[in-house]
């Protein structure tokens, strides 16, 4: 994958296209982060609109490394809160790994991002903070 595949991946993330987020994903995949864990693009939709409606979410990306079966990167992911994300309003989503954030709260996140390819798209996705 070139890093103009990747920054037009995170252009959709951003915009919050999730259709053009999961033309980039296999059909059945594994991504890993916070106890989550996310196999197809159903559970991908449900868990960022879910996520998405209570914070804005933005990757900027510090270093990129790939080939054709991987992406490695480092990242710092700013998560702003748009509205209380409450602890019980993640254990009810089945989201209980992931940390409430009140309405303006500003966190940002220093991560490492390993991503296999298969066929040019993500087949798992492991993400560890730093």
């Amino acid at each position: 994958m070139q890093r103009a595949d990747y920054d037009h991946y995170l252009a959709c993330f951003n915009a919050r296209d999730y259709e053009g987020v999961l033309r980039f994903w296999a059909s059945e995949f594994e991504a890993s982060f916070a106890g989550v864990v996310l196999r197809n693009g159903a559970q991908l939709r449900q868990f960022y609109a879910f996520l998405h409606s209570y914070v804005d979410e933005r990757i900027r990306i510090d270093d990129f490394v790939a080939d054709e079966s991987r992406v490695a990167l480092r990242a710092l992911v700013r998560i702003e809160g748009k509205r209380e994300l409450t602890r019980e309003a993640l254990v009810a989503a089945g989201y209980g790994g992931l940390h409430p954030i009140a309405a303006g709260q500003v966190l940002e996140i220093p991560q490492l991002i390993l991503y296999r390819l298969e066929d040019g798209r993500f087949k798992q996705v492991y993400c560890a903070l730093l």
